[in-house]
């Protein structure tokens, strides 16, 4: 399926929600350090339940390890600096989806590796700032999902 990608998160109920939406979607969880939390912090478990047992999650000392890891696969950034919608996504099963840290977004030096082209962001309205992370994940992977068929899914 699609691979979801915390760029060194900060809030742990947010990894936690998204631990359970990896397990119910087929997707594998990619963490890169650092992190602003434990990943045995309580509140991160609490709000993944008990799926961290059934999620796929990686854990990758930095950037540069993590880029080694994915390959050639693609890589989508996701941001409030994308020109285009995430709608206009074509999804492919191996993409890797890159969410930065609540408080900052991901830094100029990943998008620019990322690349212009492959940035993009969710609609607001144009007072709004950001979505929250889990939110926003779970927007766009249920748009990857659909589009792939809901493969594996009923």
């Amino acid at each position: 399926m699609i691979n979801i990608v915390l760029f060194e998160p900060e809030i742990p109920q947010n990894t936690g929600n998204i631990i359970r939406l990896a397990a119910n979607t087929g997707s594998t969880l990619h963490l890169i350090e650092p992190f602003g939390f434990s990943l045995e912090d309580k509140k991160m478990r609490r709000a993944g339940l008990d799926y961290h047992e059934y999620t796929g999650i990686k854990v990758h000392k930095g950037w540069k390890q993590f880029k080694k890891s994915a390959g050639e696969n693609r890589l989508v950034g996701m941001s409030t600096k994308g020109a285009n919608s995430y709608s206009a996504i074509n999804f492919q099963r191996g993409d890797f989806l890159v969410f930065g840290p609540e408080t900052r977004g991901l830094p100029d030096p990943v998008l620019e590796e990322i690349g212009f082209n492959n940035l993009f962001r969710i609609p607001m309205l144009p007072a709004s700032r950001s979505l929250n992370l889990a939110n926003a994940a779970a927007v766009t992977i249920y748009e990857a999902w659909r589009q792939n068929e809901f493969l594996g899914g009923k």
